[in-house]
């Protein structure tokens, strides 16, 4: 083909400007690829005679074919651009809507009673009161907590304001807590798993073991071929084409139905994040845990580029703004980060950086025992056998490891979850394996072994690239075979190929054992926690205050990644076994009419079309079973759920107001008490009382000014005010009292008792240090002396329940 064939093809991607930019893309090296490959051949070109020239030259029929051509790549392009964003959206609603459906009611107008929850509902109280300055010293004492999740509970409050709205704190807080686990965990979870997706699919486009067949058909009789088998050669294959690219059509629509499972699948376990709303509630954790996997993907994003050496800066950046966030929601956090990438540290980063990767770890685990050594006063450091020395192991060694490879579920889903992970990594250990130690030139059997990857969440460059030509094997324009490249430029190629495969092919092994080892290690840590007791498991779940809330919430991060890979490679090894099947025979039924003859007949694009037809099935097959397995496990485990709703139980009794117990956190009773002794003191004056009373609640119920109406005060901050009036107070000396109580407003300060310490807190570890507050003697001593002056008496309510007015002279 001349310069100006070319020039005047390659005008045909100039009549589609209204396109997107990577589909002209496409068009143009479509174009120009076939115009190197009619050009290859001058007697081809002359024997098609003027109509070909007509065309070629850009003639009317040239051009009608050419936008014929145009609009059929870039419907395609349209739809692969469009439908992963819209499976991805249908699935984090659906996410969404079972987190809605699931959380309990009544904590929209009561709080939730527990033992956390007074200080996250105070902390967005202050927020509220003194401006987000206070976000960096939120605690009473002025000192750091994490406030992420306590500003974004702010910020609600704020717009809710804008349109007219008046947000609760409890509402704030619930709206935050939803948006975090319906919307922002399930997305970063589909990022997450989308990443290791394209990472199992990358350069391993759908490989068609048809044109591979036509391309040999070409090459080694292209010298010999007459007119007729010629167009054979050339009319078969395009009618094969069709077929195909609708199996690959298909294998694309199914592959994106992943964006409807992971989201579903990510909120369906008890692990994340229903198990740290009834768990004290851990709100700021819970709140890290759910940006965690983009901080995760954006990193393991980073380790892709300085592998490539490419836009190492850009994902630098985007890691370093992850990281902040994550740690600025909990710094706690980082162990969990840290233990989970260890392995893709050491797997993919080079020497130098896995030892400054293993410096900054040991530099962190320093400071954060030194962090602990001064600001915990404990005589047990030196003998870890006695930390945690009230923990209790709450199963056996069976049952935590079972809750591991279910992810949580309960039931049938259970069961299911735990075949597809165990299967589904096997699958992908042998896939990995045989990818990684296959030869970089492939055979017509090995061509077989990757027909078509599913479950494919993203396609690549290679693959789009690749789809693209096939689809337009569609158009009325009939696409010949590429001539043999020159041996010096095949040897080019050929070499740069091979090293580009081979490091493609390790990816697949690297991320399997790096998935399956972070995995064996957050198991090891969640049976350190519940089931092992004595020295070594205290230090390895340290860090996680060995909680079994915080240590499951890992589960999700390293088992769902791990199965959604192996169902990939599940399906890639069944699709590949039923296509090999009808692929060898039809392979060695071409070699022998091939070796009889120089010239191929049609006969051997019988052999084609069955290899077609074979694994246009055994794709369907695979990839409809892939999707009802999926579905139902996504299913199921909405309709078995034993766990999540015993969570939600819980919550809804801890929110509820008829207790049989008077002394518990909140009463009907307690909620009458504290209304009257706001509507007395006003909002203005200090109001100290026992804590685990439940009388903390009345800071956020009806704003009332609480000294402190967090459980865990601590007394060795020379700036934490209840810890003084807590050592004066429990010394008897009425001066001490008054000297410490009196100055620490202009307004009035008053003494409230409600009854003993609440049941459900009993566990809590510091509830001795109150015992002076609910000390009747010594109130009556203070009483008698003037130091307390009754002002209100609530004993209809409760027992010695009364409001007394500090002796202060105001």
């Amino acid at each position: 083909m001349t310069s100006e064939q070319i020039t005047n093809t390659g005008s045909v991607s100039g009549d589609c400007g209204s396109a997107q930019a990577r589909a002209r893309t496409h068009v143009q090296a479509y174009v120009q690829t076939q115009a190197r490959q009619n050009g290859s051949s001058k007697d081809g070109s002359a024997t098609n005679g003027p109509a070909r020239n007509d065309s070629a030259k850009g003639g009317p029929s040239g051009r009608k074919h050419g936008l014929q051509r145009c609009h059929a790549m870039l419907r395609p392009v349209s739809l692969r651009a469009l439908l992963p964003w819209l499976m991805s959206i249908i699935g984090i609603a659906s996410a969404l809507c079972m987190v809605i459906a699931w959380f309990p009611s009544t904590v929209w107008n009561t709080p939730i009673v527990s033992s956390d929850a007074p200080a996250h509902y105070y902390f967005i109280r202050r927020l509220l009161d003194e401006g987000l300055g206070a976000a960096l010293h939120l605690w009473p004492h002025d000192s750091f907590y994490p406030p992420l999740f306590h500003i974004c509970a702010y910020l609600v409050i704020k717009i809710a304001v804008l349109f007219g709205v008046q947000c609760s704190i409890y509402a704030a807080f619930n709206i935050t807590w939803i948006i975090a686990s319906g919307v922002i965990f399930p997305a970063g979870m589909l990022v997450l798993c989308r990443y290791f997706l394209q990472r199992w699919n990358r350069g391993n486009p759908i490989s068609n073991p048809i044109s591979r067949i036509s391309q040999a058909l070409s090459t080694s009789e292209s010298s010999s071929v007459s007119e007729s088998s010629n167009i054979s050669n050339q009319q078969v294959p395009s009618a094969g084409n069709r077929q195909y690219d609708a199996a690959s059509d298909a294998t694309f629509v199914l592959r994106n139905l992943i964006g409807l499972f992971v989201p579903v699948l990510a909120v369906s376990s008890v692990c994340h994040p229903y198990g740290l709303l009834n768990a004290g509630p851990l709100i700021a954790f819970g709140f890290a845990m759910s940006l965690l996997p983009f901080l995760i993907a954006a990193t393991l994003r980073l380790f892709d580029a300085i592998a490539a050496r490419e836009h190492i800066a850009k994902w630098l950046a985007i890691t370093a703004v992850a990281g902040v966030v994550c740690l600025v929601a909990h710094p706690r956090i980082a162990f969990t980060y840290a233990l989970i990438l260890v392995p893709f540290i050491v797997l993919r980063l080079p020497w130098k950086l896995i030892l400054g990767a293993f410096i900054a770890m040991c530099v962190g685990a320093v400071a954060f025992v030194a962090l602990m050594l001064t600001s915990f006063k404990s005589d047990r450091w030196a003998n870890p056998d006695s930390w945690f020395h009230s923990h209790q192991p709450s199963k056996n060694l069976w049952e935590s490891i079972s809750f591991c490879l279910t992810d949580g579920l309960d039931g049938f889903p259970a069961i299911l979850f735990a075949l597809l992970l165990i299967a589904g990594t096997a699958a992908a250990f042998v896939c990995a394996s045989r990818r990684a130690a296959a030869p970089a030139s492939d055979s017509f059997s090995s061509a077989a072994s990757t027909v078509v990857p599913v479950a494919s969440a993203d396609v690549d460059v290679d693959a789009s690239t690749s789809d693209i030509a096939v689809s337009a094997a569609d158009s009325p324009v009939s696409v010949s075979c590429p001539p043999p490249a020159s041996h010096s430029n095949a040897t080019d190629a050929a070499s740069a190929s091979s090293e580009s495969s081979r490091l493609r092919r390790n990816d697949r092994l690297r991320d399997v054992i790096a998935l399956t080892a972070a995995f064996l290690l957050v198991a090891l840590v969640y049976v350190c926690t519940v089931t092992l007791v004595g020295a070594l498991p205290n230090i390895i779940s340290a860090p996680w205050y060995r909680d079994e809330n915080r240590i499951m919430t890992m589960l999700p991060l390293v088992a769902l990644p791990l199965l959604v890979i192996g169902i990939n490679a599940l399906a890639e090894c069944v699709s590949a076994c039923a296509a090999s099947a009808s692929f060898a025979p039809s392979a060695s039924s071409f070699s022998t009419k091939n070796s009889a003859s120089s010239v191929p007949s049609l006969s051997s694009a019988s052999a084609v079309s069955s290899v077609k037809n074979a694994s246009f099935a055994s794709n369907w097959i695979v990839l409809i079973a892939v999707f009802l397995v999926i579905a139902i496990l996504a299913v199921s485990a909405q309709i078995v759920c034993p766990s999540r709703s015993a969570a939600r139980d819980t919550i809804i009794a801890h929110s509820s107001l008829n207790q049989s117990d008077p002394n518990e956190q909140l009463t009907e009773q307690k909620i009458a008490v504290l209304r009257k002794v706001t509507k007395r003191t006003g909002t203005q004056a200090t109001i100290i009382s026992d804590p685990l009373n439940g009388s903390m609640y009345a800071e956020t119920l009806f704003n009332a000014n609480m000294l402190y109406p967090i459980i865990n005060a601590r007394t060795d901050v020379p700036s934490a005010p209840f810890g003084k009036v807590e050592t004066a107070f429990a010394s008897g000396d009425a001066q001490q009292v008054l000297g410490t109580v009196c100055p620490l407003t202009d307004a009035p300060e008053y003494f409230l008792t409600m009854g003993d310490q609440a049941q459900s807190l009993q566990s809590f570890p510091y509830r001795a240090q109150y015992d002076s507050f609910h000390n009747e003697e010594l109130i009556d001593a203070y009483v008698d002396g003037g130091t307390l002056v009754k002002v209100a008496d609530y004993s209809q309510y409760g027992q010695g329940w009364a409001l007394y007015r500090f002796g202060c002279a105001d």
